[in-house]
């Protein structure tokens, strides 16, 4: 039976600009960098301690799809104070830290314009 999830795929228009976003500002490591068809790259992300990885890469004809909200939610320990460090490097939030009946949440934007959730878990 199915035992994870291998990978998401966040869409970019570029790649470059993405994975400095995801490196630098989120703290992602490169696993995978390879050519993928002409002009494209195939690109894996791995969260530190996690086995999912993300994937920046856009689905020719799916170009529409970047910038906009996507349905990944990432989770940490602590949403206020990971907020206050991704705000440091730069990251831009939609939705400052809220807390809910079920746990706190905040809303911020990549290098691409897509949008996510961080919530606690």
């Amino acid at each position: 039976m199915i035992t994870a999830i291998k990978h998401v795929s966040i869409p970019v228009r570029d790649q470059d600009r993405a994975i400095d976003f995801y490196t630098k500002s989120l703290g992602f490591k490169i696993a995978t960098d390879q050519e993928f068809g002409p002009g494209q790259r195939w690109i894996e992300l791995k969260i530190p301690g996690c086995y999912t990885h993300l994937v920046l890469f856009t689905i020719p004809g799916q170009e529409d799809r970047v910038g906009t909200f996507s349905n990944v939610v990432f989770t940490c320990e602590n949403v206020e104070k990971t907020c206050a460090e991704m705000k440091e490097m730069g990251v831009q939030f939609t939705q400052d830290p809220k807390k809910e009946p079920w746990g706190t949440s905040a809303v911020f934007q990549d290098a691409e314009g897509n949008t996510f959730a961080l919530s606690s878990r």
